[in-house]
């Protein structure tokens, strides 16, 4: 924790009173939240940015979308539009957000939506004459208008929210006491070979519910890197020069996978929008080598970009322990309440 944050400790307070005063107010009925009647999933965190929201997401949609009409509706965050909108034909990531954009482009078989209001969005994707089955909303955990059936509360390994402060000293949203309201809590970025010993440390810590249930989870990378015209391995581009592109939140672990010698890294802001100056510095940088960048990246980099020089590296949700267990909790929830519903 740097110095700046430290000194603003007593703005942590006001905003931390103010996050409880909110929270209570839904829980105690003096703001109204809003139940549907279709199973939704709610994905998020305590922390800003980082914990692996997006490969979560994309997790749950290959578990559901072969059985069920699976429909997503995210903020879409820094998308130069507003209000309502349907992800179709002629969308990008400026119109409806790279996270967004990115599901959109890898599962065709199911809906993507944006609304920075996630009531008017459910209400808008129910008046659909294909209206879904179930609904997963992206990064929606502080979002308490909206009841969610389920919710899915994710904290990374290297920076667990028991160890975070409020905003603006740490990086907490809201009080460690939010997370009461998690059906099931992942820690993400796991080292592949946790033992049990730290689990049950890492359980402490998090103060776990006896009805939530706690799952850990690692990072996987695919074997390859893909360019709009085909793909590479991984093992054939480690010792090639290229310069490694990341605007992501802690993009550490990306770089770490990548980089074998001394290649070019560049960083910018999560959800960074890339102007002419970026692209220049970028293409000065890369000289004639390939780049690789993230697959949320990719979404905002693609077309700027010479197509035969870019490339992304897509990553996967692997739950460490106790997979099976997962899939099921999120089945039998979907289940259950489609024949109530």
């Amino acid at each position: 924790m740097n110095f700046i944050r430290k000194i603003l400790f007593p703005f942590s307070i006001l905003y931390s009173a103010i996050a409880s005063i909110r929270n209570y107010c839904y829980d105690n009925g003096l703001l109204k939240s809003y139940t549907f009647n279709l199973p939704i999933v709610a994905v998020g965190n305590l922390s800003v940015g980082g914990t692996g929201k997006t490969p979560q997401i994309e997790f749950l949609i290959r578990l559901l979308s072969n059985k069920y009409k699976v429909a997503t509706l995210s903020r879409g965050y820094k998308r130069k539009s507003s209000g309502f909108i349907l992800a179709g034909a002629n969308v990008n990531a400026e119109i409806i957000g790279d996270e967004p954009f990115q599901y959109f482009t890898k599962f065709p078989n199911i809906q993507v939506a944006v609304d920075a209001d996630r009531k008017n969005g459910i209400e808008q994707l129910l008046s659909n004459s294909s209206k879904p089955d179930l609904i997963l909303l992206d990064d929606a955990y502080q979002h308490r208008r909206v009841k969610a059936g389920f919710y899915i509360l994710l904290t990374s390994y290297n920076e667990l929210y028991s160890d975070d402060f409020q905003l603006p000293t740490g990086n907490l949203r809201e009080n460690r006491s939010g997370a009461k309201r998690a059906n099931v809590i992942v820690v993400t970025k796991c080292p592949s070979d946790l033992s049990k010993q730290e689990q049950e440390v890492i359980k402490n810590k998090l103060a776990i519910l006896p009805n939530q249930t706690l799952f850990f989870s690692t990072i996987e990378f695919d074997e390859y890197v893909y360019s709009e015209d085909g793909k590479k391995p991984v093992s054939e581009i480690l010792n090639v020069d290229k310069l490694l592109l990341a605007g992501i939140a802690k993009p550490q672990t990306f770089f770490a996978h990548l980089q074998s010698n001394k290649e070019a890294c560049l960083t910018f802001p999560d959800h960074h929008q890339f102007t002419e100056k970026d692209l220049l510095v970028i293409k000065n940088k890369a000289q004639n080598n390939i780049i690789i960048t993230t697959e949320k990246d990719f979404m905002r980099l693609k077309g700027s970009l010479p197509k035969e020089q870019l490339y992304y590296l897509p990553i996967k949700t692997k739950f460490l322990f106790e997979g099976d267990n997962f899939d099921k909790i999120i089945t039998n929830y979907v289940e259950s309440s489609t024949r109530i519903g």
